[in-house]
């Protein structure tokens, strides 16, 4: 959802820049994504957190890395920030769109409730959610693609999974053997933004959700 569906980066950018301001600290949007997303990642690759508690410990690692010390009313902010996160202009007529013809399923490493506000932003009926907090474990874990069949009850085969990131999504998919669609939200931009860099072969790739719905539609 989040990069996909959801403007994550504009979400993580306009929520950290009064932070950075606060405290002094320059505020060079590509650098605090690239920052973001080696720390989230690293977070996320240990014991299992709530994605609010994820966010918070984030911003204290942002914090060691460009020289200031977060309050708690940040931390706290900041970790409940993803409610406040937009789609992208395209998200929810794509959706609606493939809803005519497709089920649909959100697999994302978020908590229950943040998913639920973004969710509610989208005006379409998901026929499976499958989050974070319920698999207690992120992205890129087989483990939350595994949750995905058991929730769906579909052969990998009958399932196109569709996503922005590469490390999060695509790699693993492609080693479970999912075919993927590559929405490259970046493609006209520099580096990886607010995702880890990462190596792998989606069997389409797509620029937004509305080139995706010409795809299959």
């Amino acid at each position: 959802m989040y990069g996909t569906i959801i403007d994550w980066e504009s979400g993580i950018v306009d929520a950290l820049r009064p932070v950075f301001s606060a405290h002094g600290a320059a505020f060079d949007p590509a650098r605090v994504l690239e920052a973001f997303a080696g720390v989230e990642s690293a977070i996320e690759a240990g014991p299992y957190l709530r994605y609010r508690v994820v966010l918070a410990r984030v911003l204290d690692g942002l914090g060691a890395r460009f020289g200031f010390e977060p309050s708690d009313d940040e931390r706290a902010t900041f970790g409940g920030s993803v409610a406040a996160w937009v789609p992208f202009s395209d998200s929810a007529a794509a959706l609606a769109r493939l809803k005519g013809d497709y089920k649909l399923g959100i697999l994302t490493n978020c908590d229950d409730d943040l998913a639920a506000a973004s969710i509610a932003k989208l005006g379409v009926a998901f026929d499976w959610i499958i989050t974070a907090q319920q698999v207690g474990s992120y992205k890129p874990s087989r483990r939350n693609f595994e949750a995905l069949l058991k929730g769906t009850g579909l052969p990998r085969e009958r399932i196109m999974h569709v996503a922005q990131s590469l490390f999060h999504d695509h790699v693993p998919a492609k080693e479970l053997g999912f075919t993927t669609v590559w929405v490259n939200r970046r493609h006209a931009k520099p580096g990886g933004g607010a995702t880890v860099p990462a190596q792998a072969k989606p069997d389409y790739e797509v620029p937004d959700l509305a080139s995706l719905v010409a795809l299959v539609t």
